[in-house]
């Protein structure tokens, strides 16, 4: 029998290695990802989800590493090099298809999540809190939640905490107690997902922060960016690309303003010196300035007797 499972394992280390390899040699793009806390169901829901668009790959980091090393020996200068790095802790990879976005993978990773309890030990993410409202405790188990120091009463025979507890600072570790309170209060505080740590794409490595950027926040943010290169650059008196056109725009104000003053014109001047301004005013009808115009209630003041002998005297 241990000759049997020794032998299984030998022929799904070789299965293993072969999957592995075809799948670096035929996608060009994947995530790498931290699998920390994830359950083997959601790895399964994940699977599914991704069909057609996806291949999950997880196993263990010596044989990840020695399996890319065997490759480059064979594809001198490829650069699923850029990989090896990465390859630490519970790390696996999402390859992707030619027609599969990375956002939308991610979306369905991110989509994949379950509540999970919290454990023993387990280092918590984010800050957990229990709400005031019966419990579902007997009276006898009081002592229990004064020993965690959550203020309590009894309410219609049940235990009812009284106000919002802190029970868990995010990042310090869960304790047996928290563990026991939250399972006595069937709370599933905790949400894991798979963590995108790197984005591989046709031989570049990335942070999973680029997958933020949509064509509308690109072209925003070169907008703004441009803004900032034309006005130094107009500040310092240096023409550049981004500036020139700003600096033809004030000239042209520039010399409109000086036809203005004298007796010389061009064609680009002609529609602001034969402007008439009073032409605007008699346009607008006569109602709809009454109607735009606030209502001012005039407020009378009532004379404030200062009584007799005043500071001046009454003859002032």
């Amino acid at each position: 029998m241990p000759q049997r499972i020794k032998k299984d394992r030998k022929v799904a280390k070789k299965e293993y290695f072969i999957t592995m390899e075809r799948l670096i040699s035929t996608y060009s793009k994947f995530l790498i990802v931290n699998a920390d806390n994830i359950t083997s169901q959601q790895m399964q829901k994940l699977r599914f989800a991704l069909r057609g668009e996806g291949v999950v790959l997880m196993g263990k980091n010596t044989m990840m590493r020695k399996i890319i090393s065997d490759y480059l020996q064979i594809h001198h200068g490829h650069p699923i090099a850029q990989v090896l790095p990465f390859i630490r802790g519970n790390i696996g990879f999402v390859f992707l298809s030619e027609t599969a976005s990375f956002d939308h993978v991610r979306t369905l990773i991110n989509e994949n999540s379950v509540p999970t309890a919290a454990r023993l030990g387990q280092i918590s993410p984010i800050d957990v809190y229990v709400e005031p409202g019966v419990t579902g405790c007997d009276p006898g188990q009081t002592s229990w939640f004064q020993a965690l120091s959550i203020a309590t009463k009894i309410n219609k025979g049940q235990i009812e905490i009284v106000n919002r507890v802190h029970l868990i600072p995010a990042g310090s570790k869960v304790t047996e107690s928290q563990a026991a309170l939250l399972k006595k209060l069937n709370l599933n505080p905790f949400q894991y997902v798979l963590k995108i740590e790197h984005v591989y794409d046709n031989g570049s490595v990335f942070s999973p922060a680029v997958l933020d950027y949509t064509n509308e926040k690109i072209a925003a943010d070169f907008q703004e960016t441009l803004a900032k290169v034309a006005a130094a650059s107009l500040e310092l008196g240096y023409p550049t690309q981004a500036s020139v056109p700003h600096s033809i725009k004030n000239a042209l104000a520039k010399m409109i303003a000086v036809c203005l003053e004298v007796d010389y014109s061009f064609p680009k001047a002609e529609g602001y010196k034969n402007f008439d301004p009073s032409s605007v005013v008699a346009a607008a009808p006569a109602a709809s300035a009454e109607a735009a115009a606030p209502v001012v209630e005039e407020k009378v003041e009532e004379p404030v007797d200062m009584g007799t002998g005043g500071m001046f005297g009454d003859d002032w």
